[in-house]
């Protein structure tokens, strides 16, 4: 990793080649399209569209998909700190479309990212970095990644950054006693953190806002997202402030949130009252919502 730069905020967790099939389920397509899918790239990706220095950390196989991640993100604007590996390979994700919603299928055990452990990045490599910000993604995908995630806690602060966790629990990666521990934990340290109220009743058996606020009281600021409802932001001991979603006709979901999270975070690192944040993330979120991928077409 040779950042060029210091950016404004890094982005780390793994990003997977992403076949998706264009004609048919999965079982019977005859053809896909082949593109990325990585919670934090969607979301440097996202700061990067809006203006901000953004980078991504991570490890990428030594093969095309790896080559094929970095040029996209490249193109999008992202500063990449990517360590390649010579054995392991890059991640990858089918989706297989359906008549219910899609289903997704990983390859992605004994990944390059998988591979990265406590200290991949440093305090004295994030000096500088205003936010650091990860999610519920990268501690599941081995043992030495949610001791990365770990120490990254404490050497972002030592750093003087912000730590930003996303949620974004995965069911399939890992067991409920387990995801449901280990999230609260780490979003409970965060400076910021971002959970959707479904996926907190799901883990946790909180079914409010309120109550999620209840089961992470250290957690500085805290937003839980409800869907097509709202979000609502608990910052420190102030009144909760709550902006509505717009109405919008969602084509698909998937990338809304890392979408929500980038709007958001821009928004905060312009210094934004707290309504206008959670505005700036319904108006990110909107535009992924309302197309077929997980980040909208570069203009």
């Amino acid at each position: 990793m040779n950042p060029s730069s210091i950016p404004e905020i890094v982005c780390i967790g793994e990003t997977m080649a992403l076949v998706t099939p264009t004609d048919a389920a999965l079982s019977q397509a005859r053809t896909a399209s082949l593109g990325l899918a990585g919670a934090e790239s969607n979301v440097a990706a996202g700061l990067a569209a809006a203006g901000r220095c953004a980078a991504w950390a991570s490890r990428l196989g030594n093969d095309p998909l790896g080559v094929r991640i970095s040029s996209e993100l490249e193109r999008r604007g992202v500063e990449l700190w990517v360590e390649l590996d010579q054995e392991a390979p890059t991640g990858v994700m089918f989706k297989d479309p359906g008549a219910e919603g899609s289903a997704v299928h990983y390859y992605r055990r004994g990944s390059a990212a998988s591979r990265m452990d406590a200290g991949y990045l440093s305090a004295e490599r994030i000096a500088g970095v205003r936010i650091v910000h990860t999610t519920g993604i990268t501690p599941a995908l081995s043992a030495t990644c949610r001791q990365m995630v770990d120490q990254l806690f404490i050497d972002a602060r030592a750093a003087g950054a912000l730590v930003s966790f996303d949620v974004n629990d995965r069911r399939a990666l890992w067991s409920l006693a387990d995801a449901a521990a280990t999230l609260a934990r780490l979003a409970n340290a965060a400076d910021i953190a971002f959970v959707g109220r479904d996926e907190a009743e799901r883990i946790w058996g909180t079914a409010t806002a309120e109550e999620i606020r209840a089961f992470l009281p250290d957690c500085a600021l805290l937003v839980v997202k409800d869907g097509d409802i709202g979000a609502t932001a608990f910052d420190g001991d102030v009144d909760p402030v709550f902006v509505a979603a717009p109405v919008v006709d969602v084509v698909e979901p998937v990338g809304a949130g890392d979408a929500f999270a980038a709007g958001f975070l821009a928004a905060t690192l312009d210094g934004l009252p707290m309504a206008e944040r959670l505005q700036a993330g319904h108006v990110s979120a909107e535009r992924v919502l309302t197309i077929a991928a997980d980040m909208p077409p570069i203009d």
